[in-house]
């Protein structure tokens, strides 16, 4: 057989390998796939770090006898006023919660003054640290207690929280799976204009987020990696919007090559080493970005860096090799009706990028100090964020353990119903019961377990969970006891206001890693110190604008009362890491063609024209996939989907479009310094003009 016949058997062969190999990949990783959702970890104390005092009180109280103890409140409720009828209903229901599960404590009624409500603390250490085991004991007691006739019982307390969030963490991951699927379906079909070809990137992108839960589960048996049901739910988006936006500009440009080169499989290498570079840098500067979480003090946000970096690596993975392969073996015919023949050229049309850059040439210094003027006021809208996110504020439909805490909140309103928990030695548990009734804001402590040389203390402060009045309480306590007795003090409350430190102290380590990371990356592939500067100042100033726009919309018109104390954080690596992929691909061709000897303004008017359709497609992809965060029933999923889509959009369409364009047609070759490029005198390259990425 000649060297033609043994090339031709090669281009054959090679795509049915690939495609063999991900087949094969895919039985074995499928399995662990399946077990991804069952990792997630999403108690407020699996998000803290080991050093928080809330955490050691959780920890120790593992270890008293029973282990981790599941607290219920049943809270029977009637506007008018509680009658004997209830009074005996409640008694009785209450009596065969106790003849159905192994309590710590008779359960004794707390009335209101109001005589409106009736509440039961009712705990048990049975179920220990089985999520299972916990939210059958919490469903069986929900079944056991019950209203009617005008009398309203719920279950509220620690534990029923904790398995209401697990309830709806739970369900993520299947409605975020098709809903993103379908949105991006529905665009893809709209871009492609074939009733065939966006079944491609699909299934590929399908195929990218099992890869991707397989990596996530392996990575949590390995090492230990803390997986969220935040963290899940952002690394589907992440799979299929950043793997959308690598198969829409690879499809691009091998529909260009396909008119250049008669065989499929010889289009799409030039298609691979004509875009390849840019879509490499792209997924490094995310998972760059990723990977700086790593240096989090949170659990949750450490976890989320390596989880989502996974997840950008299989959509890379798929969409470099998978993609390619099936699109060579299905030939030109994919494309179906607007197939694109050997030899044609393609139809011109007026580019609407090409129409804007022109737009912004006319009054350059205008444009840019005008969007610069937009950005800077859209971002004054910070000011108007709401305060930090509660707990029970952190529903968009409130689950029953919520309406319960509110009820109880507003008919004991000099005594919470949330206790605080204060581990003590033992042999000082009498000193620090003492201190703590002493304290300030305190209605109530009680002496609780003892073992392994610790004693449980409950207090119960006189101000409503989560208020100022119950924060000033827990640092009064943790002020007064922690140095004096040797205690931690811990809780829900407590857990949320460590939440907060921690995630001050992350913003001011992990923001100025990332943009170094970034930096980085955009100096090797740009070779310039201005470009990659410019870029960066960039995608800060939409970061900035998409939080002010959340501000305007967050309270006013969507109506939350308060704003996730992580969202400025993950919402700055996600804006800045997947910002700047728009950047390099501007960029990126603008740097090729002034390699090809175009003039600065040139350049970038070219490399707008010819980038601008494929990057505004991708732009409106990863901001849908994004947006659908906005449907799930989570506060701080949605103000996150929301902010990072709005970020994307204004990205796409007002600072790549004209900012950055114009910055660089009034930058002139300064935009390349210190580069060669920046010299006049480099010289015209012709060979090295390459087609549109």
């Amino acid at each position: 057989m000649g060297a033609g016949g043994t090339d031709a058997g090669h281009r054959r062969a090679v795509p049915w390998v690939v495609v063999g190999l991900w087949v094969a990949a895919l039985v074995l990783v499928g399995p662990f796939a399946g077990k991804f959702s069952g990792i997630q970890q999403n108690r407020s104390v699996d998000y803290l770090p080991d050093s928080a005092d809330s955490t050691r009180v959780a920890r120790i109280q593992d270890r008293l006898p029973g282990g981790e103890a599941t607290d219920l409140l049943v809270v029977y409720h009637r506007a008018g006023g509680l009658t004997a009828a209830d009074k005996e209903r409640a008694g009785e229901q209450v009596a065969r919660i106790e003849a159905a599960y192994p309590l710590s404590d008779k359960p004794r009624a707390v009335p209101s003054r109001d005589g409106t409500t009736l509440m039961y603390p009712v705990s048990s250490t049975r179920p220990g640290q089985d999520d299972e085991a916990r939210d059958v004991f919490v469903d069986g007691v929900r079944g056991i207690a019950d209203g009617g006739d005008g009398l309203s019982v719920r279950v509220g307390g620690p534990g029923a929280l904790n398995t209401d969030m697990g309830k709806v963490f739970g369900s993520i991951d299947g409605t975020l799976l098709y809903a993103t699927l379908g949105v991006v379906t529905v665009l893809l079909v709209l871009i492609y204009r074939s009733p065939f070809l966006w079944l491609v990137p699909l299934a590929t992108a399908g195929v990218a987020a099992g890869l991707a839960m397989a990596a996530g589960y392996a990575l949590h048996e390995a090492f230990g990696v803390t997986v969220t049901g935040q963290s899940g739910g952002v690394m589907t988006v992440l799979v299929l919007g950043a793997g959308t936006d690598y198969a829409l500009l690879l499809t691009s440009r091998y529909r260009e090559e396909l008119r250049r080169y008669e065989r499929p499989y010889d289009a799409m290498r030039a298609a691979l080493k004509g875009c390849g570079a840019a879509i490499l840098a792209s997924s490094a500067t995310v998972a760059a970005g990723l990977l700086c979480l790593l240096a989090a003090d949170l659990n949750s946000s450490s976890g989320m860096g390596p989880v989502g970096t996974v997840g950008v690596l299989a959509a890379l993975l798929a969409m470099t090799t998978l993609l390619p392969a099936v699109l060579v073996l299905l030939g030109r015919r994919v494309f179906w009706p607007m197939i694109p023949a050997f030899g044609s050229e393609p139809r011109v049309r007026r580019s609407l990028f090409a129409a804007m850059g022109t737009s912004a040439t006319r009054r350059p210094v205008a444009v840019l100090a005008g969007g610069a003027v937009l950005l800077g006021a859209l971002a004054l809208g910070v000011l108007h964020l709401p305060g930090s996110l509660r707990q029970e504020d952190s529903f968009t439909k409130k689950p029953e353990s919520i309406v319960a805490a509110q009820t109880l909140a507003h008919t004991y309103p000099g005594h919470s119903s949330q206790p605080v928990t204060v581990i003590a030695p033992t042999g000082k548990a009498d000193a620090v019961l003492a201190a703590a009734r002493a304290t300030d804001g305190v209605a109530q402590a009680t002496a609780g377990r003892s073992g392994g040389g610790w004693s449980e203390v409950r207090v119960f402060p006189t101000a409503a969970p989560e208020s100022p009045g119950e924060t000033r309480t827990i640092e009064a306590l943790r002020a007064g006891l922690d140095d004096r007795y040797g205690t931690h003090v811990g809780g829900p409350s407590a857990q949320q206001l460590d939440l907060a430190d921690s995630q001050a102290r992350d913003r001011e380590v992990v923001v100025p890693l990332v943009l170094a990371a970034v930096f980085v990356i955009l100096l090797g592939l740009l070779r310039s110190l201005v470009a990659p500067l410019m870029l960066l100042v960039a995608v800060v100033a939409v970061w900035g604008a998409a939080l002010g726009i959340g501000g305007l919309v967050f309270g006013p018109v969507l109506g939350f009362q308060g704003t996730d104390s992580g969202l400025g954080l993950l919402s700055f690596v996600f804006l800045v890491a997947l910002g700047v992929d728009y950047g390099i691909f501007l960029m990126h061709r603008m740097r090729e063609e002034s390699l090809a000897g175009a003039e600065p303004r040139t350049a970038a008017l070219t490399a707008l024209r010819t980038t601008g359709g494929v990057i505004a497609s991708a732009g409106v992809v990863l901001a849908a996939t994004f947006a659908v965060l906005t449907t799930l029933p989570l506060v701080p999923l949605v103000e996150l989907g929301f902010v990072i889509a709005v970020g994307v959009l204004l990205d796409t369409f007002l600072v790549r479009t004209y900012l950055v364009t114009t910055a660089s047609m009034l930058l002139g070759r300064r935009v390349w310094w210190p580069g060669r490029l920046s010299r006049e005198s480099e010289p015209v390259r012709p060979d090295r003009r390459r087609e549109p990425v």
